[in-house]
């Protein structure tokens, strides 16, 4: 791998630890009942901006809670207030110093053990997604989504997106307009996820968990970068 590649891959890593750190300080300190969705997303873009010098998001903050998170990310859900026993996920874009990150979490609030089930099966799904993409870097986006699916079904849960990720880099990063499958992880994109982008270098791709509960009406997520470890 050429020192260029070396440079991108630890900027992509080091934005993404600098977002788990702003989740953290989101966790302990914003993350609670009483307070509407959109209110929690101008606390959470104060938050980023005072505490972390965040001034560009490269997409739009992604607050959604109760049945607000079965509605797909493109959607924008009437605004909701959180509730006591309620599940939510928070998903953001934040750009630190020119190179993208795109992290999601999923918090409970209560003890509903459903919610706390859902919540909990997130992580493990995509390490299991993680090692079939390792097995074999060559597979295209619609063969790692058809694996998603499957293993949101093996593990008792519905898929709950379009997509199971995207490309990610510096800011803004490689597009093709109005195509919503060459750079997705998603169903009819033939492409090895291996294709390098237009600038020659290796592509590095989020893998997003999106699971639903079939039998309930709420839905959770997770997402981090996969091709970076």
């Amino acid at each position: 791998m050429s020192s260029e590649e070396l440079n991108r891959a630890s900027y992509l890593l080091d934005a993404q630890n600098k977002a788990i750190a702003l989740f953290d300080e989101i966790e302990r300190d914003l993350i609670r009942a009483g307070v509407s969705e959109k209110v929690l997303s101008d606390e959470i873009h104060e938050l980023a901006t005072k505490r972390h010098g965040i001034k560009t998001h490269w997409h739009k903050r992604v607050i959604r809670s109760g049945p607000n998170t079965l509605s797909p990310f493109e959607e924008n859900p009437p605004d909701r207030v959180i509730e006591e026993d309620d599940i939510l996920y928070v998903d953001l874009g934040p750009v630190f110093e020119q190179w993208e990150a795109d992290f999601g979490r999923t918090y409970v609030l209560g003890d509903d053990l459903d919610k706390k089930r859902l919540r909990d099966s997130l992580e493990p799904t995509w390490n299991v997604i993680s090692s079939r993409y390792h097995e074999n870097p060559d597979i295209t986006g619609d063969g790692l989504f058809e694996i998603a699916c499957e293993v949101a079904q093996e593990a008792g849960w519905e898929w709950n997106a379009k997509i199971a990720g995207h490309i990610v880099g510096s800011f803004p990063h490689e597009r093709i307009p109005r195509d919503k499958t060459t750079l997705y992880i998603t169903k009819d994109n033939n492409l090895p996820m291996s294709t390098p982008g237009k600038d020659g270098l290796k592509r590095h791709w989020i893998l997003e968990v999106h699971l639903r509960d079939p039998a309930r009406q709420f839905a959770a997520f997770h997402e981090k970068l996969l091709t970076i470890a």
